[in-house]
């Protein structure tokens, strides 16, 4: 494997170039480095072979300058093991820093320097903003916290949300982490935020939220914004990717640096080469993976100058959440065709006000997708969802020759065999203004099929339109001597039930109720196509022949969703249940189900055979 040659691979490398005095010792030693050091030896499997081979080689490396050769080892390295944070330099110069004991100084000396690279405010809206720029660790926290808290987190504390700005946090301690993370948790139960594996120890520590802080927790109700980067680097990525992945926070702006959790520059042997390498790494327990290298991404990308502001709208538009989902429950529990099932989805909207379920919302349309969703999840109803307001169209002034054409275009007849009528059309139309051209439709249309034998109505593309005219479509094939209940309907809004009743005056000739009548139908039929198939079937008229029908509803209604630009819609009216379910949500099962594309010929056939009989 790769990983196995990566010496042998830099020799030959070397050895395409003039003489210099470096000895493959250094490459020994400097494998030595990464095997002893090296954050995931996973990847080092077969270097102690390689070590081996390279050890007996006698040949001199040939390069001359020492840091070309720095430069080829460490594209070796990278190159390999597919790590960008591995860099081989040459540094004559070099002298190790001593991470200096921290100082004697006074707490309120320390808590101005730290002061210094931290802004607080509290921005419109009632909205925390804190820049953090280094993450202080344990032993400073407990030196200074006292004294932080009332500048900083008392400051902050009673806000209605927070914004962490990252996006210039470039430093920080291991053990800030816990601290930082469990102010935006709940002291119960501990949750296990970060596993750090430390190489030259062979140590993994687990990192868990505390169960005691200085001052009050943040809690988890109230969002939280991460600004970042490309500049936020090490573990203020720990603290992002951590809060990302308990979905406590959301992140603004841009992919961050994919730095490490710590790096050593460590001395090759007793030359001056030094190999800088990751020597721990950061596992999240949530996602298996680490923020390491490939950063942080974030959940609305932007450019980090334009972070604060999009943050900013996104939780302007959570704070109207509450008043927005309060507003919508109200309207389903005072309108929805349903009640029981109305006041049950009332409930749980509004509980989700508290529940959190929206604190992660970015953008108006992410919010109308989820409520959306969560109105189909609550309510088992496709039909009860958040809509445009489309707009009436402007009255048109239709002469009588253009409703002509009109409706040459909208229904479609035919005379079969036996003297069989054919009907089709694709909507059903508000019956008021059907009534204006009455006279037409019947002279148009249904002249040309009243006096056949029997008749097949094509429903199968039919996708509904208002229910308005239903009474009077349906009242052609019943005789005129007795008025029919069709359907008894429920009103939300009012709470109350009507009969649909037949009418006792036509436009032209009934039909009458003894000469056949099938209609065909699809998956497709829905609306106002399904009240009509629901009552010619239930009240034994016509055979049914096609597909299940779409189990749509009736014509929702469209309500505005309080002061805002978001629009509810929902059906107001359902069809009789008093005899068993009705068609809403299940569709209406044919009497005869066959595919809808043999649907006519399999009309055509019973028809035929039936007056092939009588003959």
């Amino acid at each position: 494997m790769a990983q196995a040659v990566v010496l042998l691979t830099w020799m030959l490398i070397f050895s395409n170039v003039g003489h210099c005095v470096f000895s493959p010792t250094l490459i020994v030693d400097m494998a030595k480095v990464l095997m002893d050091n090296y954050c995931s030896p996973e990847k080092l499997t077969g270097m102690e072979e390689t070590i081996d081979a390279a050890s007996s080689n006698t040949e001199i490396l040939s390069i001359p300058d020492p840091a070309t050769l720095a430069s080829v080892l460490t594209e070796g390295v990278k190159n390999t093991i597919g790590d960008s944070r591995v860099k081989v330099t040459y540094e004559p110069e070099y002298v190790p820093a001593v991470p200096p004991a921290m100082p004697d100084i006074p707490p309120e000396q320390l808590a101005g320097m730290i002061k210094a690279t931290v802004k607080v405010e509290v921005l419109d809206g009632n909205i925390a903003y804190l820049k953090i720029q280094h993450i202080i660790g344990e032993e400073m926290a407990q030196k200074v916290g006292p004294l932080l808290l009332g500048y900083i987190w008392d400051k902050v504390l009673p806000t209605s949300a927070m914004i962490l700005d990252f996006r210039s946090a470039v430093s920080g301690e291991l053990s800030g982490i816990p601290y930082i993370v469990s102010y935006y948790t709940d002291s119960e139960p501990l949750i296990h935020i970060d596993s750090v594996y430390d190489r030259p120890s062979d140590i993994t520590t687990e990192l868990w939220s505390m169960p005691t802080l200085l001052g009050k927790r943040y809690g988890t109700s109230k969002p939280l914004m991460i600004l970042t980067s490309k500049n936020t680097v090490g573990v203020a990525e720990d603290v992002a990717y951590c809060l990302k992945n308990l979905k406590r926070a959301t992140i603004v702006g841009e992919n961050t640096a994919g730095g490490t959790v710590k790096i050593d520059k460590i001395k090759v042997g007793e030359t001056d080469f030094y190999v800088s390498v990751p020597v721990a790494k950061s596992i999240n327990p949530i996602t298996g993976k680490s923020w390491e290298i490939d950063g942080v991404a974030p959940d609305v990308e932007v450019p980090a100058e334009d972070a604060l502001e999009t943050a900013m709208a996104m939780l302007q538009l959570r704070a109207e959440l509450p008043g927005l989902l309060q507003a919508a429950a109200s309207l389903v529990a005072d309108n929805y065709a349903f009640p029981s099932i109305g006041a049950d989805v009332a409930e749980k909207l509004v509980a989700a006000v508290g529940g959190g379920e929206y604190n992660r919302i970015s953008t108006k349309d992410e919010m109308k997708a989820k409520l959306s969703a969560d109105l189909l999840k609550l309510s088992g109803d496709n039909c009860l969802k958040i809509t445009s307001n489309i707009p009436a169209l402007p009255p048109m002034n239709i002469t009588p020759e253009m409703f002509i054409e009109l409706i040459k275009v909208s229904f479609h007849t035919d005379i079969l065999e036996n003297n069989i009528g054919y009907l089709r059309f694709d909507m059903f139309g508000d019956f008021e203004n059907v009534a204006a051209i009455t006279k037409i439709i019947v002279e148009h249309v249904w002249n040309k099929v009243v006096d056949t034998d029997a008749l097949i109505i094509d429903l199968r593309n039919n996708v509904g339109g208002p229910t308005s005219s239903i009474a009077g479509f349906c009242s052609y094939f019943f005789d005129s001597d007795k008025q029919i209940v069709l359907d008894r309907l429920y009103d939300g809004p009012s709470n109350t039930t009507r009969d649909l009743l037949t009418l006792t005056q036509l436009t032209g000739r009934r039909y009458g109720s003894r000469k056949s009548l099938l209609v065909l139908t699809s998956g497709l039929t829905a609306g106002a196509a399904e009240e009509f198939v629901f009552i010619m079937k239930r009240l034994g008229r016509a055979m049914i022949i096609g597909e299940t029908t779409r189990g749509g509803c009736h014509p929702p209604e469209t309500f505005r969703v309080g002061e805002s630009d978001m629009f509810l819609s929902m059906p107001i009216a359902h069809s009789d249940t008093s005899q068993g379910p009705s068609w809403e949500g299940a569709g209406i099962a044919p009497h005869i189900p066959v595919p809808a594309d043999v649907a006519l010929d399999t009309a055509k056939n019973i028809l035929n055979k039936h007056f092939s009989g009588q003959k």
